[in-house]
């Protein structure tokens, strides 16, 4: 009976002290502290990134467009500014040339063509026409000619060949002038050409050629008797 009792008594002693310590515990209250707003992200970019200079070798050469400065335009230009004229160029070459080979004016006539008329004189014939024919002797390369005949135009631009082509011509009492006038001087020099006069049986009466500059005459002469 003693011993129950006793349980029950440190029973009750034990709830005492655990109250005890219940009732010391105090509840710690933590202050709320307000956040600052959040501030507007920003986009931080990059730090621009300045151009190598171009390297050649051992040589840097700086970039022209990071200094600001602006470069001349020029058209570029195959021929030097003082030659207005491309052509003019061309003549001086060719005038050097024939200089430093010092050629006799003969000579200098064949490569230029001749700058004076040539007459390649009178023939006398009882024929009622003639034939003249004419051919470029050179090079074909486009020499042009007209045909006159007592100074009417009869073939305003004839286109020289390798072959003979030409025109009749009826022969009127007296003299009977037949021009042949250099139109161009083609594209490899004077204007080139072999020509003959055949009467109408058939008997070559006369043939020449020529070297001629542009706008320069080769004459013959028919005479009908």
């Amino acid at each position: 009976m003693k011993l129950v009792s006793l349980y029950i008594i440190l029973f009750f002693i034990s709830l005492s002290v655990q109250a005890q310590l219940d009732s010391r515990k105090t509840s710690v209250a933590i202050p709320a502290v307000e956040t600052k707003k959040e501030t507007e992200s920003k986009t931080i970019l990059p730090e621009e990134k300045k151009e190598d200079p171009v390297v050649f070798g051992n040589l840097n050469v700086p970039d022209v467009t990071a200094t600001g400065l602006n470069t001349p335009k020029k058209s570029f230009s195959l021929f030097e500014e003082e030659f207005g004229n491309p052509g003019e160029l061309y003549t001086k070459q060719i005038n050097k040339n024939i200089a430093d080979l010092k050629l006799t004016p003969e000579e200098v006539e064949q490569l230029n063509g001749s700058k004076t008329d040539q007459y390649f004189g009178d023939f006398k014939s009882n024929s009622k026409f003639v034939n003249v024919v004419y051919r470029d002797h050179g090079a074909v390369d486009g020499d042009i000619i007209q045909v006159r005949v007592n100074d009417d135009v009869i073939k305003a631009r004839v286109y020289l060949n390798g072959g003979y082509q030409g025109v009749k011509i009826d022969l009127r009492p007296g003299l009977n002038k037949i021009d042949f006038v250099a139109l161009n001087q083609g594209e490899s020099g004077p204007n080139t050409a072999e020509f003959r006069v055949v009467d109408d049986q058939e008997n070559l009466i006369s043939g020449n050629r020529w070297n001629l500059a542009t706008g320069v005459k080769a004459s013959i002469i028919i005479v009908k008797e």
